[in-house]
């Protein structure tokens, strides 16, 4: 089950601005013995490379593997509190694009604490990257090139999977509906980007980020499928909050009650695990006709 701190946290990562970034260092980490991670497709990574050793720190996001609770917790990725970072002592922070705020990053620079940031886009090769900067970081180059072409073949033959699927289907991605108000994913955003790659099309293209959108709008988009987040704490979006909105009900996805859930950092983290995310999503779409 996801505690409360953290659907909260999923929600504010997805829906918040990102902050400015300090000059990111190039080339392998001076001194990588004690590492703070922050992102949770970043702490993926490490463990995946099997690096897991040096983390001393990671962030709240960072809830996969289960080993990875085992780490001393800084805090919030976009909250970060430099006290609490710099009390385990760390030689290097490596960080998910978006990380801050500004000042606490600006307070962690004058106690010179290299920073290493890792690009945030959604793309399946954003993944690649991904992991070869935080290889290069770690110095270990060719563990990297080997997981990248791992993760590329996997994320070619997740996406092969819904090719000879027809009719695509039309997606809304649901971050909240507090308060009646439907928040939902444009594009540039990860719900969007997972979305295609599971071979389905994004009803929002109206706009990017996560916004609220009116009832004529989602009568408009007529979705096939509702997808949330599954956070399984008090904050989750449940079938019943959904449908009682009246134009989630109006449409294809609310009259035939096809609502798609995933776990947040599973579905949106666009880590190493992203093309089986990829697979599950296209399985709950397709169902049969996704070929395995």
């Amino acid at each position: 089950m996801m505690k409360l701190p953290l659907v909260a946290a999923c929600l504010a990562i997805l829906a918040a601005p990102a902050a400015s970034l300090a000059e990111e260092i190039s080339g392998p980490i001076p001194d990588a013995s004690r590492v703070v991670s922050i992102g949770g497709s970043i702490t993926e990574i490490i463990f995946d490379l099997g690096e897991e050793g040096r983390l001393v720190g990671r962030d709240t996001t960072s809830v996969f593997p289960e080993a990875a609770h085992k780490i001393p917790d800084v805090g919030y990725m976009r909250a970060l509190s430099p006290e609490g970072v710099l009390s385990i002592n760390p030689t290097a922070i490596i960080a998910v694009e978006g990380s801050g705020p500004r000042e606490a990053i600006d307070v962690l620079k004058k106690a010179s604490v290299p920073f290493v940031f890792v690009p945030e886009n959604y793309t399946a090769a954003s993944v690649s990257e991904k992991i070869r900067i935080v290889g290069k970081a770690l110095g270990v180059d060719d563990k990297a090139r080997k997981l990248s072409a791992k993760v590329e073949q996997e994320l070619e033959a997740a996406q092969a999977e819904t090719k000879n699927v027809k009719i695509r289907k039309r997606v809304l991605f649901v971050l909240s509906a507090a308060g009646g108000k439907i928040m939902a994913a444009g594009t540039n955003t990860a719900a969007d980007g997972i979305i295609g790659l599971a071979g389905a099309e994004n009803v929002v293209t109206g706009y990017t980020g996560y916004k609220t959108m009116t009832e004529e709008a989602i009568l408009t988009a007529r979705p096939d499928v509702i997808l949330v987040m599954d956070g399984g704490g008090p904050r989750t979006t449940t079938d019943a909050d959904l449908l009682a909105n009246t134009a989630i009900a109006a449409t294809p996805a609310g009259q035939s009650k096809t609502i798609v859930r995933m776990g947040g950092q599973y579905l949106l983290g666009f880590g190493p695990r992203t093309a089986k995310a990829v697979h599950d999503l296209a399985k709950a779409l397709y169902g049969n006709e996704v070929s395995q």
